[in-house]
This record gives structure tokens, sequence and C-alpha cells, in this order.
């Protein structure tokens, strides 16, 4: 029966599509997910309560006002289709949108936390919110979440078929503003307040009943301990004995760089889960985790491994389970890789002087990396590395899916952006990508994996340009076709196997990158339809995290779909008011192309002896478009 609905969904797609109505083909226009500046300036009703969303009783606090003006920071875009109807999408972020919630002379102390973003109409229009339970939350809504954090990230967003959406995060922060970072996990709930299966399908989704934790770290200070990071999360689909069960999976850090996978379960649509499982006995130095679920109902879960830590190599495995993600197997490796690890020395260098009022503490991610003397993102300041080049992070990851409405086969379908072979050469400064003192071209590659008898194809590159990288790929596959997306530099002016995206020879930066899609309707033997999606080329080395000292652009896109019908999202900097850094005494490197809109004054602070030390402010105009990073989604191929 709900198998049958989904098909009459899709038959019903289809026929819309003939009619003129929205067809994924062609893209569209980028639509604006994060509605933070006011609603005068043409982006929305800035944002609104989930409780007022779901009931029409007003509510509002001092975050979400602030959202509602910040102009500030989101990345890590996800973003899902409701099975039940292709006209509801949820989407979510890091959304730093209420960092200065206590005004800019304060410093950025307000929290950073999961965006619920939702649109009623294919994507083309957005209205603004967040996942209840963030500090200051007082709406009903807030007794409802288990969350005991200041911060909350890394989104992640599946549905089941019955209305329900979940939303998964990792969260970190001690609201009472120690250095403790608790790394727990944990999974929000919404559903149809007209109850599962509700025939008001616009519905769906839209009532928040409750966060539950998954796993809880440690609570060490600054990341020392047992953090939990890189989630991912599915729901089975399939109509199977398995049918409404969420899976949850993540990266258990525990600062010494050998990290592992885990894995829990929830057979009561995400109200309990099951303890957390092991599933990487043998292997260590793992991250990227990501479930998919096949037709039958078995449940797999790829990642990657690196070389930096024992003996491993860079390569993607897999797991199984087949009993519903009870048990699993061994891991299995599928393919090893050249990686496309972004790295560089790390050369700090001093303020020219004192940073008296610190702001912006909470920077674009900490990192829960061992301590070490590479860098995985170059900026200013205590963020300078050797190379003298501006770029942000990033690391080859594995995405994975599978097509649930496929009965006939158990294929798990992956994307991950590796080294090209025959690409790699030496590196003519400290930068290098492709292993030590080496760098190559990134590109997207895809693998089909046959569950029923462990056999994949070949590796092969969706979309082969002579130019360019290409990163943060991601793949859907739901009613016999798959969408990738990714993003691509090959229209960067200043491309060089042997730098960082968007860097120039003379360390300035520019405009570099756009998102592209392909589609397949033969289940990957061939990807004849590719595009760009991006309506505009992004400069993602803006520095714009770490008192705007270095570049953050997340760790990844998102892709959903059903049929032909696919969205994609990404993290976008059309926004992003250019500036200089004051304190910048001679101006650095990147001649300002890095650098944001700024205001900062010299304070003079006295200490008990008389002595006079001067220094900067923090940042007081935060609202002036220097921290204005968005996320933006569109039709893909």
């Amino acid at each position: 029966m709900r198998r049958l609905v989904i098909v009459s969904a899709l038959a019903c797609l289809a026929v819309f599509i003939a009619a003129g109505g929205v067809g994924a083909s062609t893209p569209g226009a980028d639509a604006r997910l994060t509605n933070d500046c006011h609603p005068d300036a043409g982006c929305g009703a800035g944002y609104v309560s989930s409780y007022t969303l779901a009931t029409g009783v007003p509510y509002t606090d001092q975050t979400l006002d602030e959202c509602t003006i910040s102009k500030g920071r989101q990345n890590e875009p996800s973003v899902a289709v409701d099975p039940r109807n292709t006209s509801v999408l949820l989407g979510s972020s890091n959304d730093y949108c209420g960092v200065y919630n206590r005004g800019a002379l304060a410093g950025a102390i307000g929290p950073i936390w999961l965006g619920y973003y939702r649109s009623l109409d294919g994507g083309s229009n957005w209205v603004s919110s967040l996942v209840p339970g963030y500090p200051d939350d007082t709406s009903p809504y807030a007794a409802l979440s288990q969350s005991r954090t200041a911060t909350a990230g890394d989104p992640v967003i599946a549905w089941d078929n019955h209305g329900r959406a979940f939303f998964g995060s990792e969260s970190s922060g001690d609201p009472a503003g120690t250095a403790k970072t608790f790394g727990d996990v944990f999974v929000a709930r919404y559903r149809n307040p007209d109850g599962p299966d509700a025939p008001t399908t616009t519905r769906d989704g839209l009532e928040y009943y409750g966060s539950t934790v998954v796993a809880h770290g440690s609570s060490a200070p600054n990341l020392l301990g047992v953090f939990h990071d890189k989630t991912a999360i599915e729901a089975d689909r399939s109509g199977s004995s398995c049918d409404g069960n969420v899976y949850f999976s993540w990266s258990k850090f525990n600062g010494s760089g050998a990290n592992a996978i885990y894995f829990s379960r929830s057979t009561d649509h995400g109200v309990t889960f099951s303890s957390p499982m092991k599933l990487s006995q043998s292997l260590k130095s793992l991250q990227f985790p990501d479930i998919s679920v096949t037709g039958n109902g078995h449940v797999y879960v790829t990642f990657r491994t690196f070389t930096s830590v024992g003996p491993a190599t860079d390569s993607v495995y897999i797991v199984k389970s087949t009993d519903c993600g009870k048990t699993f197997g061994s891991a299995v490796k599928v393919t090893d890789f050249i990686p496309s690890d972004a790295a560089d020395q790390t050369d700090p260098e001093p303020i020219p002087s004192p940073q008296l009022q610190r702001d912006d503490p909470l920077s674009g991610e900490a990192g829960t990396d061992a301590p070490s003397t590479r860098a995985r993102d170059c900026g200013d300041f205590g963020d300078h590395c050797l190379s003298g080049y501006t770029f942000f992070r990033r690391d080859t990851q594995v995405r994975s899916t599978a097509d649930q409405l496929d009965t006939t086969r158990e294929w798990i379908y992956m994307v991950y952006d590796a080294t090209k072979p025959g690409t790699v050469t030496n590196s003519d400064t400290s930068y290098f990508s492709a292993g030590d003192g080496k760098v190559g071209q990134a590109a997207t590659f895809f693998v089909r994996y046959n569950g029923a008898n462990g056999t994949s194809t070949a590796p092969i590159v969706i979309d082969d340009q002579a130019s360019g990288h290409q990163v943060f790929p991601d793949i859907s596959a739901d009613g016999g076709v798959l969408h990738a997306i990714w993003w691509d530099s090959r229209f960067d002016s200043c491309y060089s196997v042997t730098r960082p995206i968007g860097n120039c020879a003379n360390l300035t930066t520019t405009q570099s990158v756009d998102v592209f899609g392909a589609q397949s309707t033969d289940r990957g033997a061939t990807w004849p339809t590719k595009s760009q999606v991006t309506d505009y080329r992004s400069n993602p080395n803006y520095e714009q995290f770490d008192n705007r000292a270095v570049p953050f652009a997340g760790d990844y896109l998102w892709v959903t779909s059903l049929g032909t019908y696919a969205y994609a999202t990404w993290t976008d900097w059309r926004n992003t008011v250019q500036g200089t850094d004051p304190r910048e005494a001679t101006e650095d490197e990147d001649a300002t192309t890095a650098d944001v809109v700024q205001c900062r004054v010299v304070l003079t602070s006295t200490d008990k002896k008389g002595n006079e030390t001067k220094g900067w402010s923090g940042d007081r105009c935060p609202h002036a478009g220097g921290i204005d990073q968005n996320i933006y989604g569109d039709l893909t191929p």
C-alpha cells in the first residue's frame, strides 16, 4: 500500500512536469533558504518560530529577532523532499544567525544552531526558522528537547513515508560558558499535526514533537576526550518489515585521530534510539559515514579511511545489515583512491596590535583532529600558513544512497571527490592535497556497489574536465533516476593544479565555485545530462570566521530527489560584502580580496599598576554584510 502511494506520486509528478510544472531538466532561479536580512530588504519574512509555524500562535525571542536582521553565516546545508508531495521540502544548515543576539559590543556569544527551513512550492520560496531547544528558546516546544548544549550543527535530514521528518545533529558548547565541548549527537522529530498518513500532505513535517540525544560526549574542554561528529541519517521508506525505522550514524573522535564509526537505530519513529554500536572493529581513522537503505530494507553504511593514522589506505568501505540495522557484518573495501585533502604548514603571525576585545570565539568549526603542525584551512594571523594562500578546508569524502523504490536490485550508489590519476605532480609550495608534497586535480567519481554479491563497478569520473576542481559531491536516487551534484571550479580564472581553489599566483583570491549537477537514467552506466546549477559564481575564501581571519565553507552540499524531480542546496557568498581589515597595518598577501567589511576601534586597557595597553576591539558592525554567508538552492538535472 505504501509503495503504491509513492508510485502514484511519481505518476502525478510526471503529468505535472508534462503540463509545464516544476521540472528538473532546466534549473530555475536560485532561491535563498536563509532569510536573515531585514524583511524590508526583500529576502522574506525573517525567522519565524517553529512553534508559530505549526500553531499560528505568535512567539519570538532575542535569538529569532536577531536572526531576522543578522546578515549572518550559514553553511553545511541539507535538504529533503517529502516522498508524499514533491512541493514540500525541508532544509537546514549550521546557522550562525543568532550569535550577536546580545548586540555587537557584547561580541558573538549567542548560539550557532540547527536551521529549519520550509518550502511549499518545490523550493522556489522558503520560510526560515530554527529547530527548538536553542538557548533563549522559551516557547512551549523548548521543553520537548533533550538537548543540553549551547550550539548545534552538522545537520542531516530524512523523511519516512508517513509525513514525519528527522533532523540529525551534533552539538557541543556549554550553555554555562565554560570551555567544555559536550560532543553530543541528537535527532529532532517533526510530523504532520493531523497524524501519520494524513491526507493534507502540505502539513507534513510541520509540528515539532521532541529531540532525543542519541549519544553523549565526555564534556571535556576544548575537544579533548570523546566528541561525536560527522553525522548521517536515513529512514526506511521501502514498505518492508523495517518500514519507518530511523537510522543514525556518526564518527566518534577521541582526540588522538583514531576515529571510529558508530550507528544507532530507532524503531519508534525517533523517540528512542538503541545503544550506539561500533561498525569499524578492525579499522581506525574513519570519517564521513553515510547511510543507504535498499528496497528490501537492508541497511548499508559507507565511510572513508585515511593513511595518516595506522595501516589503512585512503579507501571507501561499506558495512551491511540484513536485520533492519540490528547487527552488521564486517567492513568491506570498495575502492582505494588518491585523496584530495587540502593542507598546508602552519605559520602563525601575530596581530600587529593585541586584540583587547575578543570577538567571534565561535569559529567556523573548531575541528576534531589531534594537534598538528598541518593546517586544513589557511587565512590571517594565527591561521596564517607558510604558502600565503587563503583557503577553506576540504577532504575527500564519500556520499552514498540507494533507490528504496527498486525491489529488484540491491545496489548502492556512491560518489566521492578524489584526485584524478595522471594529474598528480609535485607541489611548488608548502600547500599539498594529494599526499605529502603532492597536488592533483580533484574530480567527482562514481561507483555502483552490488550488495547482493559484493561486487562493484570501476570508478568513473561523472563529468571529466581538463580544468578545475570538483569537491563536496552528493548523490540521490529514488524512483529510478540518479542525481549527482558537486562544487566545480572549471571557471576559476586563476585555476592551477598546484594551488587551492580560487587562489591566484599573486596570492589574491577570486570568484571560483559553481554548483554543477548530472542525471543518469540507467543507474549510473552513463551520465548524459549535465548542467550548471548556480546563477552566481562565489568566492569561497572570504575570511568570515575565527574573528574574521579564516574562511569556512562547511563540509558538504546536498541533493534530494524523487524520480526526475531533484533539488540541491549549497553554501553561497553572493551577498558577502568585501572590505578591508584595519588590523593589517601592512596589507597582507591576499590584497584585501579575502577580507570582509568590518568596523574596529582601538581600545585602551589599564592594569592595576596604571600601565596602559592599546589594542583592537571586536567587529562593531557585524550586520554590514561582511559575514553574510547564505544557503541557496535550485532544481538540478
